[in-house]
């Protein structure tokens, strides 16, 4: 994680459909998925084992904790730096876990159960280690000041390991209770396949989720250290309540139900509705959980205070889709948007919610209640969708921001290990300083392609800058990635068997939009066909985004191509202006036989007139 300011720049959207990515073409989720899983290999820590995939990565760390006289080796770093920082990673363990309980049947079918199980075993075993005591759990290795101080590949750190921790007389709720929820969430996932190693997850949540209750402060006041790069804002309330539903649906043990009972008031989770979601902030994830447990039949006496969280979390879904009373920023392109620094960990984090809810509502034979009205379940999906779709490539740029998918994706990423040549190629040591100055400097292409990483992503009006040292836009994280996993197995899925408590109805399919073509003939041969393929309220007004695409269905190549367009009232994407119409961009001045060129326009209109006005035969 970097803390300075990048300016970004907006880049035209200029498809030929004859080499057409996957953007606009159809998404392989199963495809996306599997880099998905393959970007926490890359961040691994500690000695690599032998079916490590990502080959330029080496052992790294090999000494953490040992100052300490502990081992710390293993786990992950955050993000492009190698620092290991404990509560985003637990959170990480945590939503990984979260999308193998619910969609692990499908990401069985895609062939990477396993792989996504190796994740998340990866994680917990180092917060195994981590917690060598009942009330003592280490969080954090590294410093992220002398870290960011150099420009290293994690195979050559110099930089300060020093182990931090929290114990009764320094305490860390919130790290001890985010940490409490991921080992409880995973002994799930083990529970089948390795029941030894469940319990044992079990027994470090029960001593963790004590600890974080009886010993209350933050974490962050006593690993001081932290407090630039991952301060908890939110404080340890809801993480207590987080750590208290996963105990209760990894035991079903009723102390922990009543423990969502009765603090749910005094600890923010009946009366906090939130509009975000992440490694901080936790209330909408477990109100979430909550109102799973009202919905399968286990309010008991609790059932008045667990409709209060239901409440909440039905206010964070219906926010985030544009329909609440107090509504999430979305870009003219459709995201959604928090802030311009790794926005794009908010967005998996609030899809992967829709998502889920989307199919304990679908299973309850339910719809979502909005202010502005009833949402169904397939449409809750749809916009998960929408929101995934936006981060493979369906957006005015056509970028992909996960790294590795389709053809056009991030080439410069913010992160140490991609940036630096592979020490197994050039095993020279990189210095702590010669790293910036010969590799972090360089305008070319990462050495290393830094696989299913997604990054930070574009600002608040689509705009992208890859640029490596743009850290807010280009700099990749674990909990990017984590909670999109459930919503890829989710939709390469489709209509499958799902791995839920409640058995789940299918939702209806998302109808296909309207083309509005222009006929072909022997005097036509260009022909134009517009769709709008979003639309969502912004300030009191509704704006749409359309895609246009121009085909050439004669068999010759077409050149000076012009294109008119009126009635037109909001930015274009994927033509330049030419006097008063439109043509070819710089880097290409002919469209051949049989191909297509797209552009996106947004305005809050119905679809502008467009029109070829005129063009040549090659």
């Amino acid at each position: 994680m970097e803390n300075t300011v990048k300016l970004c720049f907006i880049a035209p959207l200029f498809l030929l459909l004859g080499i057409l990515p996957l953007a606009f073409a159809g998404h392989d989720y199963s495809q996306a998925l599997s880099k998905s899983i393959l970007f926490f290999e890359a961040q691994r820590s500690g000695y690599l084992p032998r079916n490590q995939r990502v080959q330029w990565r080496g052992n790294s760390g090999l000494n953490d904790g040992k100052p300490s006289g502990v081992d710390l080796t293993g786990g992950y770093y955050d993000a492009g730096d190698n620092v290991k920082f404990g509560l985003p990673m637990a959170f990480t363990v945590t939503m990984m876990s979260w999308s193998i309980i619910e969609y692990g049947g499908q990401m069985a079918a895609s062939g990477e159960l396993s792989h996504a199980m190796d994740a998340i075993k990866w994680g917990t075993d180092y917060l195994i280690k981590a917690h060598p005591q009942p009330n003592v759990l280490y969080g954090e290795v590294g410093d992220g000041n002398t870290d960011h101080y150099c420009w290293q590949r994690p195979e050559d750190m110099t930089t300060s390991r020093a182990a931090y921790r929290i114990d009764p007389s320094n305490p860390g709720s919130d790290l001890a209770a985010e940490t409490a929820a991921a080992m409880a969430a995973a002994s799930i996932v083990f529970r089948r396949d390795n029941s030894a190693y469940s319990n044992e997850l079990l027994n470090h949540a029960y001593q963790l989720f004590e600890f974080a209750d009886k010993y209350r402060g933050k974490y962050d006041s006593s690993i001081t250290v932290a407090q630039k790069y991952y301060r908890s804002v939110s404080g340890y309330a809801d993480e207590l309540l987080w750590a208290a539903a996963w105990l209760y649906k990894a035991t079903n043990n009723q102390f922990y139900l009543n423990y969502l009972g009765n603090n749910g008031d005094a600890l923010g989770g009946t009366g906090w509705a939130m509009t975000e979601f992440g490694w901080d902030v936790k209330y909408a994830g477990v109100q979430t959980l909550v109102a799973k447990f009202l919905m399968q039949g286990k309010g008991g006496r609790y059932t008045g205070e667990f409709q209060q969280y239901q409440q909440k979390a039905e206010a964070f879904m219906c926010s985030c889709m544009g329909k609440g009373n107090q509504n999430v920023q979305r870009t003219p392109g459709g995201l959604i948007f928090r802030q311009r620094w790794n926005n794009m960990q908010f967005v998996t984090s609030a899809s992967f919610l829709l998502t889920v809810y989307s199919d304990y509502l679908a299973s309850a034979g339910k719809s979502l209640k909005c202010a502005s009205g009833y949402v169904s379940p397939s449409e809750m999906l749809s916009f998960a969708k929408s929101q995934v779709d936006y981060i493979l490539g369906d957006n005015p740029r056509a970028t992909s921001y996960m790294v590795g998918y389709g053809n056009n994706y991030p080439r410069q990423v913010h992160h140490r290990g991609s940036s630096i040549v592979s020490i197994k190629v050039d095993p020279s040591f990189v210095s702590c300083r010669g790293g910036y100055a010969t590799w972090f400097s360089r305008k070319a292409s990462d050495p290393n392609v830094l696989t299913g990483a997604i990054v930070g992503g574009p600002d608040a009006y689509d705009n992208f800058a890859d640029q490596r040292d743009n850290y807010e836009q280009t700099e990749p994280a674990t909990y990017n990635n984590a909670p999109i996993l459930g919503v890829l197995a989710r939709l390469h899925g489709g209509q499958g068997v799902y791995n839920q408590l409640l058995p789940v109805a299918q939702p209806k399919p998302v109808p296909h939009p309207k083309l509005t073509p222009t006929p072909a003939s022997s005097s036509n041969p260009i022909t134009v066909e517009q769709r709008m393929t979003d639309s969502w309220l912004n300030h009191g007004r509704t704006y749409h985004r359309y895609s246009t695409i121009v085909t050439n269905k004669s068999d010759k190549t077409v050149k000076n191509l012009k294109i008119s367009i009126s009635k037109l009232y909001g930015p274009l994407w994927g033509l330049t202006k030419f006097g008063d119409s439109y043509t070819f961009p710089a880097w290409t001045n002919s469209l051949p036989a049989g191909k297509s060129i797209e552009f996106v326009y947004i305005h809050s209109a119905s679809p502008a007139n467009v029109l070829v006005s005129s063009y040549t035969f090659a």
